[in-house]
């Protein structure tokens, strides 16, 4: 047992890299969705979203860095470790196409629906399973998921008028 995790940490070692930045450089920030909305049988996306290359104003600590937030999130609190950031490198040529979102001081956000793309049946044996699929807000028509339509109808009705 102490060979294998002897191994495991050998692996680990050779993958890790220490995050660092500067005063200056600018970073993406991680946010969570909230976990009301139901995925696959899943609460939260399956993957994390970044949001707004941010400017990094200090370090705080080692690993902790305060960022230069907009007024829409003076709520959250502005000082971040360094795992909820991701590297973004300034190319001037580059538009951002910044949408404000409405996040949460835990740094979690709803992610609402727009309307139903698409319906299909799954035919098991003995009955049928209706799904409608759903395109999502601000994400692009191939981001649209199948979900279970009895359960859109409970919880969003509005969909369905």
């Amino acid at each position: 047992m102490k060979t294998a995790q002897d191994r495991q940490k050998s692996y680990a070692d050779m993958r890790h890299q220490d995050l660092e930045f500067l005063v200056g450089d600018h970073v993406f920030l991680r946010v969570m969705p909230m976990k009301g909305i139901r995925r696959f049988g899943v609460s939260a996306k399956l993957s994390p979203r970044y949001v707004s290359p941010f400017e990094i104003l200090e370090r705080v600590w080692l690993l902790a860095y305060r960022l230069a937030l907009p007024p829409q999130l003076a709520l959250v609190h502005d000082v971040f470790h360094v795992s909820m950031l991701r590297k973004y490198i300034v190319d001037p040529s580059q538009v951002i196409d910044y949408h404000p979102l409405q996040v949460e001081e835990n740094a979690s956000y709803v992610e609402l629906h727009v309307c139903i793309v698409d319906r299909k049946e799954k035919v098991l044996r003995s009955r049928s399973i209706p799904y409608v699929k759903i395109q999502w807000q601000r994400h692009d028509s191939e981001e649209a998921t199948w979900e279970l339509e009895e359960e859109m109808r409970r919880d969003h009705p509005q969909l369905f008028e």
